[in-house]
């Protein structure tokens, strides 16, 4: 027994190195590449182009954070953080979604400004910086690609935005060349912060409610109880919370109410509802047993 865990300490060490290799590499390549997108949107005369700098700025944000969380992953519980560090990557990416949209804002503030005034980008220069820009974020994302932690999905996600990203500069650039229709790169920025703007809000929206201990997602209350009070010897339940650190560890806590007093049969109750528990997405369960006559001072909160 004790080989399989040092052998799986070893794997899982092993897998945190080689996802934070690549966490770092897709950093440094979007840090790099900001540079050249920055030069290249002012060369290009493209507002277009800055917008998408402003996106990818987020995303080096974000990577940025899942880097840094990535090594803060395994420490785990400590005596300051007894739940460990799971929530610094949720407030991570919600100061990060804060920055993107007042960001947008502002961008499309100063887009629809100079909407009217004659705008002609360099078609071809938006062209060469859209395929390189696709080349750059691809590789980035290849390197995340099938990623096992949270930390790399949710970075390989926001490089797949930043692809798609630049597949919209390029079919603006090609028909801003074919058209001669300097229109096309304002309203292509617009849209670019629209759509920067509406995923910025959602994840702020999301953040926010995690921080307000809001019921975890597609988390059914009612279908819990109904499953606790299946158990053998269970009576009632009350005092029911459930809450998630950051998106997806779930956490909750419940008083059930037994009809028995008997050591052993109340430590098998309590395993059967973590069971139960774990089954139904519950990653940490606190359960205090109780007879049905006790008196409980939180019952009716």
């Amino acid at each position: 027994m004790a080989h399989d865990h040092a052998h799986h300490h070893g794997h899982a060490g092993s897998e945190h190195a080689r996802g934070s290799r690549n966490l770092r590499l897709a950093f440094f390549f979007n840090l790099a590449f900001i540079l050249v997108e920055v030069a290249g949107g002012l060369w290009t005369n493209s507002l277009a182009v800055l917008s998408d700098a402003l996106h990818d700025m987020g995303d080096v944000l974000v990577l940025g954070a899942a880097w840094y969380l990535s090594h803060l992953a395994v420490r785990g519980r400590d005596a300051k953080y007894s739940y460990g560090y799971g929530r610094y990557g949720m407030l991570g990416g919600w100061l990060t979604a804060l920055v993107l949209a007042i960001g947008s804002v502002v961008l499309m503030a100063f887009t629809l400004s100079r909407i009217n005034a004659v705008h002609e980008p360099h078609a071809g220069g938006m062209v060469l910086l859209a395929l390189f820009g696709l080349c750059m974020n691809g590789f980035a994302a290849w390197k995340l690609h099938g990623g096992s932690s949270l930390n790399e999905r949710g970075a390989f996600l926001h490089l797949m935005e930043d692809v798609l990203g630049w597949a919209a500069v390029l079919v603006g650039g090609i028909l801003i060349h074919f058209t001669g229709l300097g229109i096309i790169d304002p309203l292509l920025s617009i849209a670019i912060n629209l759509y920067v703007l509406f995923n910025a809000i959602r994840t702020l929206h999301k953040g926010t409610a995690i921080l307000m201990q809001r019921l975890p997602e597609d988390f059914d209350e009612a279908a819990i109880a109904e499953a606790l009070l299946a158990l053998p010897h269970v009576t009632g339940s009350h005092d029911q919370h459930a809450w998630t650190l950051d998106g997806q560890y779930i956490v909750l806590t419940v008083h059930l109410e037994v009809d028995t007093t008997d050591a052993e049969e109340r430590f098998r109750l309590t395993d059967q509802a973590r069971q139960v528990l774990k089954d139904m997405g519950v990653h940490h369960a606190t359960i205090e047993l109780e007879r049905p006559q006790d008196e409980c001072s939180l019952q009716d909160h």
